[in-house]
């Protein structure tokens, strides 16, 4: 059984959409669609974005056609909308939803360089693990072994590395990644 298959399988089983529409004071998420193309790739064709990710030629064209059709099919990938401007910031998802260990993944996210720093990221994160983990005991987030950046951004929320592994992302090649999680648990517990 193929990535894709298991994938729709496991989507079968899942009592809970993952794909809603999710607001906050800074960001609104919404279903990606076919027609965001044009308005993503807009976003995502900057170089800066992709210098430290283990696929570092994702601002072209045809290397990001490829991400965005995974991206269609994952069925849990959104646009992300910054409030204040009305502008699309970026993308993420939730992707690879796992009944038995009762697991997803959040990941394949990016920001427009004007949007770094800013707090977006750690506001789109948590109204994500908000919504998710009401209905899973655990998020994993696929990290490049190189992407220092993310790997800082998801540290600070709270996340923590349980392993590496190589990463196949939709129609590229495997790459060194970290494994990082966060749990149920730990997410709700009051912060010190």
């Amino acid at each position: 059984m193929s990535c894709a298959e298991k994938r729709g399988l496991n989507n079968l089983y899942m009592n809970f959409s993952i794909q809603p529409i999710l607001e906050n004071e800074r960001a609104r998420l919404v279903p990606l669609e076919t027609t965001d193309f044009e308005e993503l790739f807009a976003v995502a064709s900057d170089p800066k974005i992709w210098e430290q990710h283990p696929n570092k030629d994702r601002w072209q064209e045809p290397v990001f056609r490829s991400f965005f059709d995974g991206a269609m099919k994952s069925g849990g990938a959104f646009k992300i909308i910054d409030k204040a401007t009305g502008k699309v910031a970026g993308s993420s998802r939730f992707y690879d939803y796992d009944a038995a260990a009762n697991t997803i993944m959040i990941g394949y996210t990016f920001y427009g360089t004007a949007y770094w720093g800013t707090g977006i990221n750690p506001s789109v994160k948590k109204l994500m693990l908000d919504y998710i983990l009401q209905f899973v005991d655990k998020v994993h987030f696929h990290i490049g072994a190189t992407n220092f950046r993310s790997q800082q951004a998801i540290q600070r929320i709270g996340a923590e590395k349980v392993a590496e592994a190589q990463v196949a992302y939709y129609g590229e090649p495997d790459r060194h990644n970290f494994v990082y999680e966060i749990t149920r648990e730990n997410w709700v517990k009051p912060k010190q």
